[in-house]
């Protein structure tokens, strides 16, 4: 049974072998700490989560707390929502991503940037499982106004627009998506190298 003390002892480094070690029956209680007032414990919880997610469907079952958690006053728990949501859409075998999608995609819309970022970035564990959201996922992304977002963070925000569509553009493409990329490309936001790491992605 995982205890705080436990949970707490596992180095960073360790923490993909950690949590294929630990017990089916503590992920309840991990998912639990998620809602921890303590940093440490409720990120520790996050990581451990994050790794079993990415090797099994043990996690999966907990998709209505996640989804939940994209809807919370809390910026952090939007935040482990959403990306707990993302790393689990390779298992739905249910289909619970068409469902949540529109309150996923809520967030890109967020009173934080850094919400907005994640939720971007995130995508990216959403977009080769579910390729029959990819249009509407890029139409949301392309969608974000630019130039709302705080002026430190456009072009960081626009680099992970351009990162997802490059991701949907392998499985399938549009000429909207065409014509933002080279839009996005030939203006100001982004400087010279930011443009050579895109070009070298497409």
């Amino acid at each position: 049974m995982i205890t705080i003390e436990k949970l707490m002892s596992i180095d960073k480094d360790d923490l993909q072998e950690a949590s294929k070690a630990i017990d089916n029956n503590d992920i309840p209680q991990l998912v639990e700490w998620l809602s921890e007032k303590d940093d440490k414990i409720r990120y520790q919880s996050l990581l451990l989560l994050q790794r079993r997610s990415s090797s099994s469907d043990y996690v999966y079952p907990f998709w209505d707390i996640f989804r939940k958690k994209l809807k919370s006053e809390n910026s952090y728990q939007r935040s482990i929502g959403l990306m707990l949501i993302a790393d689990n859409a390779k298992w739905d075998k249910d289909n619970r991503m068409d469902d949540t999608l529109d309150e996923y995609l809520a967030l890109l819309n967020d009173e934080k940037p850094i919400t907005i970022r994640q939720c971007i970035q995130a995508l990216r564990n959403i977009v080769p499982y579910k390729k029959h959201l990819n249009k509407k996922i890029a139409n949301a992304i392309m969608g974000i106004n630019i130039s709302n977002i705080k002026e430190t963070m456009r072009k960081l925000i626009l680099l992970d627009i351009l990162e997802i569509l490059a991701v949907i553009r392998k499985y399938q493409t549009t000429d909207e998506i065409e014509n933002y990329i080279f839009s996005a490309l030939s203006g100001e936001i982004l400087d010279k190298k930011s443009k050579k790491q895109i070009e070298s992605m497409l």
